[in-house]
């Protein structure tokens, strides 16, 4: 009966974990969204035209969120939150409790190697991904449809359940999860950076005393995560971001056969560097959101009664 009720309280708990992920995703999402817009954006820009071309001139997050304000106004930066909550709905909690399980699993007073939970981490992250990736397609491309509306044309989906229809109708059902690989990838090598090291990183100021397990803590660990994730996937980012943009022709025609063909022709048009294009947005949002996330799932597990991630 002791083993029934321990059971059902570990479901329990995994349960309200779930639900508190998925709140302080919400609120992350939110309140960073318009940077991950501007990411997207000056990621795409450029995309298969020549350095010499007048489309491919160089410009900066700051110019790109400037001309989305002014040709759409204020709510032009929130193109694609809908599906981009909803994707969060499924990727947070499965990353985040699922490395929580996963790391509690292995050993029980958490005293993981780096490696170990980075392993964790990106095995985490590629779960999440894989179930996510139909919402995260609709997100990419309901926010470069902001790029034809600047160049007045009708964008292609009204809203997160119209792109997927609509990708379904003209990809088939395997179409949502068009640029799967190099989303997963990405997924492992951000969560691999982002959960080993916030999760390294807090303990490591906790057990230094440089601050108590609280906001100070919380802020210093997601800070540093957020910088050794952006460099680890930033690549992998660009790659996916022009993967999950591109539509099939009538034909069948694709501009990237694969992930590698698309890094490939990424370098050959536009430089080495273009792999890294979006790198301090990128950064300038895993920064905020992590910070926002972490502080709130914090809270939110103390007034819960949970303890400490």
């Amino acid at each position: 009966m002791k083993l029934s009720q321990g059971h059902g309280t570990d479901e329990t708990r995994t349960h309200t974990k779930i639900v508190l992920t998925s709140l302080s995703a919400m609120v992350a999402e939110t309140t960073t969204f318009p940077i991950d817009l501007t990411k997207t954006r000056l990621q795409l820009h450029g995309e298969s035209h020549p350095l010499s071309s007048p489309s491919a001139r160089p410009t900066n997050a700051f110019r790109v969120a400037l001309e989305i304000i002014s040709q759409q106004g204020i709510l032009g930066l929130y193109k694609g939150l809908s599906p981009a909550i909803i994707r969060h709905l499924f990727y947070t909690p499965i990353r985040i409790v699922g490395y929580e399980n996963l790391r509690n699993f292995v050993t029980s007073d958490g005293s993981l190697s780096l490696s170990t939970k980075a392993l964790v981490g990106g095995i985490s992250g590629v779960i999440a991904q894989v179930v996510a990736s139909p919402a995260d397609l609709a997100k990419v491309r309901m926010q470069a449809d902001s790029c034809m509306v600047s160049k007045g044309l009708q964008p292609r989906y009204s809203g997160p359940f119209d792109a997927l229809s609509k990708i379904v109708s003209a990809e088939g059902f395997g179409g949502l999860w068009r640029g799967v690989f190099p989303n997963v990838q990405r997924a492992f090598l951000v969560n691999m950076g982002e959960l080993a090291c916030y999760d390294h990183a807090k303990h490591f100021v906790i057990h230094n005393q440089i601050a108590d397990d609280n906001v100070y803590a919380h802020t210093l660990a997601s800070i540093m995560s957020g910088l050794s994730a952006t460099a680890l996937s930033c690549p992998a980012d660009v790659v996916k971001t022009r993967m999950m943009n591109q539509a099939s022709s009538k034909e069948g025609n694709v501009v990237y056969k694969n992930s590698y063909d698309c890094m490939v022709k990424t370098v050959k048009i536009e430089g080495l560097r273009a792999l890294w294009k979006g790198f301090f947005p990128t950064w300038a949002r895993l920064g905020p959101w992590q910070f926002v996330f972490w502080v709130s799932y914090e809270k939110f597990r103390q007034i819960a009664g949970l303890s400490s991630f």
